[in-house]
């Protein structure tokens, strides 16, 4: 029962997902090609809500499961990594036609053939941890 609000919170974000088509590649390429504003439209209420959270968490406002305040720890600006991450994760996303929140949502619609794409970021995950020592800090 203590993680069944974990399974309806899923629930909800395949939901979301769904209703908003996010989960279309049609509407990833329409994006891709700037043909629709739909998925900007998404991701700009994505920004918009992160940037509203970020700014609880700075000034305190928001602990977690616990009832303990979240923080964030001072990172060193890394921008040639984040060029080569984001670059990295964009090419993927083009080529797949969906970021990794919902595929997870499309293996639930039956979907099968995503989790190639799934073991691909855990494989992609699992040769990061194992060269990030040697790569662009």
């Amino acid at each position: 029962m203590k993680l069944l609000r974990f399974l309806l919170v899923g629930i909800l974000f395949g939901i979301v997902m769904t209703k908003s088509e996010a989960i279309s590649w049609f509407r990833i390429q329409e994006m891709f090609r700037f043909q629709d504003f739909h998925m900007y439209g998404i991701i700009g209420v994505a920004v918009v809500g992160g940037a509203i959270l970020h700014y609880l968490i700075k000034n305190g406002s928001f602990k977690n499961i616990n009832k303990e305040v979240v923080t964030f720890a001072d990172k060193p600006k890394t921008y040639m990594a984040s060029l080569i991450g984001g670059t990295c994760f964009g090419l993927g996303w083009a080529m797949t036609g969906a970021c990794p929140g919902p595929l997870y949502v499309l293996v639930g619609h039956g979907y099968w053939v995503v989790l190639v794409v799934i073991g691909s970021a855990l494989l992609g995950t699992l040769v990061y941890g194992i060269l990030k020592d040697k790569l662009p800090h």
